[in-house]
């Protein structure tokens, strides 16, 4: 078990603490070329402030980590990215690559997506471990070693503090272990890891073009559907359409089928029809394929026969 204190931008942590509490947020990193792997999902990712405020603020617990264009990451994300627009997360980019802010090419970013994120008071704040190196982004932490045992114990002392005053709350988080968290995903976590899991292609017609790209849900949110990845599917965006509105379904073995609704309702559709009976392309771990019972709700309950 593993913790990783990463130097956190004050900016972005005081924005996101004045919207506490939140489900999700991403811990973006500006230069896009590396990829995060210091945690497993569900291990603690801990804010670090920077100096001279050299304490433990807050911190989340690691999701999932990919790199994407920035524009992506604030349509997944938005606010929760820790600014109050698009233009604005574009100049903490620029700032911190320092390139010139009139320079608006798409920039690719790091992201470091956190559920469950925790944002301390200030009289609350963790001195920052005596080993702590100066000048590098982050340090991982054993939990099990005597440094990392004491600070995780002092960061579960708030957490659990916290959880008394917010008891009354129907759910609330449960801190221990950090590999005993359950990921509850978020909205924007979930368009990101569908569109990772499908390797940033259409499971219908292989579309890679990212922006024509949408992470969609089998069956939705407002149906009582959740954010799961075997709830989802990468479609082009026309496709997604049609599927929420029941002109094309997928069949429990992976068919994808279009409604001749279509051609009746719209004169219309034949390159959907054309494309009725082909095999979806699916990610190789099953685990990560649509559930069958969400594509037979999907095919009984709102595909248009």
């Amino acid at each position: 078990m593993k913790a990783y204190v990463a130097v956190t931008d004050n900016e972005w942590f005081w924005f996101l603490r004045s919207r506490a509490p939140l489900d999700e947020v991403n811990f973006w990193q500006p230069g896009g070329s590396r990829q995060f792997k210091a945690l497993s999902p569900g291990e603690p990712f801990l804010f670090k402030l920077h100096s001279p405020e050299d304490f433990i603020a807050g911190g989340g617990f690691f999701a999932h980590s990919s790199i994407v264009p920035a524009s992506l990451a604030w349509e997944a994300f938005g606010e929760k990215n820790g600014a109050a627009s698009f233009e604005r997360m574009h100049e903490l980019i620029t700032k911190r690559r320092q390139i010139a802010t009139s320079e608006r090419t798409i920039s690719m970013i790091g992201c470091v997506i956190l559920q469950d994120p925790f944002f301390f008071e200030d009289s609350e704040w963790i001195a920052v471990p005596d080993d702590f190196p100066r000048n590098i982004p982050g340090k991982s932490y054993d939990l099990r070693s005597l440094t990392g045992k004491a600070l995780w114990n002092a960061v579960l002392l708030r957490l659990n503090l916290a959880r008394r005053e917010i008891i009354s709350e129907p759910e609330p988080p449960t801190y221990g272990d950090p590999r005993l968290i359950r990921q509850r995903l978020g909205q924007g976590t979930f368009r990101v890891l569908i569109t990772d899991i499908y390797e940033r292609r259409c499971a219908v017609t292989g579309e890679k073009a990212l922006p024509a790209l949408d992470a969609a849900h089998i069956k939705p949110v407002s149906e009582e559907g959740r954010h799961r990845v075997d709830n989802g599917l990468l479609l082009r965006s026309d496709i997604h359409k049609l599927l929420d509105a029941g002109y094309v379904t997928v069949a429990p073995d992976y068919r994808f089928l279009a409604s001749r609704r279509l051609k009746d309702d719209f004169d219309n559709g034949e390159e959907y029809l054309q494309l009725s009976g082909a095999k979806l392309w699916l990610p190789g771990r099953s685990e990560d394929r649509p559930n069958r019972e969400f594509l037979e709700w999907h095919a009984d309950t709102v595909f248009r026969r």
